[in-house]
């Protein structure tokens, strides 16, 4: 039985035996790196993570055995208090993948590691840059006591990068933007203005997620709920 007790070498073994190669092939089609992973779902990850309880060592330990499945435990098992800007920029040296990603940026989130978002986003790498975006629409979402300026001072950093074409980036950037103009009628007009303009964008990407955006958030069924 997995516990608090539970090395990460246990709980590697016991992750072992949940094995589905089945999982395996059909993860690849949702853009999954498959390279090191075992076939756990997601549901069955975070049920071993409740059973083991956090362990912010034992999380580091785990991060280092590049098996997705012992990752992501690591990510569900860290201490937010504990982990360190340093920490979250080394695991985001390894991260290669969208899933990896977004549950790590509501680990950072959980940590208060705000500092990151805006080094993140200047980092030219597709899944470091995915980040500061996934922390972004996380921060817009789950901090119901976070000051709206904060939030709102993302904004500039979407306008910066609306135009990176890549696909992990730009779907992280539009979500971002969503997640804000969502968050309550004071963010919601400076999200549609900013979405409004991105659809009038010459570039391309920035046109897309600005259109996109807008739809949503101009939406009769969200203004409605906002009011």
């Amino acid at each position: 039985m997995i516990d608090l007790s539970s090395s990460a070498a246990d709980m590697i073994a016991h992750l072992e035996t949940l094995r589905s190669e089945e999982n395996v092939a059909g993860m690849a089609r949702f853009g999954i790196i498959t390279t090191h992973a075992l076939g756990i779902s997601n549901p069955d990850i975070r049920a071993v993570a409740r059973l083991a309880k956090k362990n912010h060592a034992r999380a580091i330990e785990l991060w280092r055995s590049d098996i997705r499945e012992a990752r992501l435990l690591a990510l569900c098992t860290a201490e937010p208090k504990r982990l360190t800007a340093e920490e979250a920029r080394n695991w985001a040296n390894d991260f290669n993948s969208w899933e990896i990603v977004d549950c790590a940026a509501d680990l950072f989130v959980e940590a208060g590691l705000d500092a990151l978002i805006s080094e993140f986003a200047d980092d030219e790498r597709e899944f470091v840059r995915r980040t500061a975006f996934a922390m972004i629409a996380g921060a817009a979402v789950h901090r119901k006591n976070e000051p709206d300026a904060t939030i709102l001072a993302w904004l500039p950093l979407i306008k910066a990068h609306a135009g990176d074409p890549r696909n992990f980036v730009r779907k992280a950037v539009n979500w971002a933007l969503r997640s804000i103009g969502k968050r309550n009628l004071a963010c919601h007009a400076p999200a549609l203005a900013l979405a409004k303009a991105l659809a009038e964008s010459p570039d391309k990407t920035a046109r897309w997620i600005g259109k996109d955006a807008a739809k949503e958030l101009a939406g009769e069924k969200l203004l409605a709920w906002l009011k």
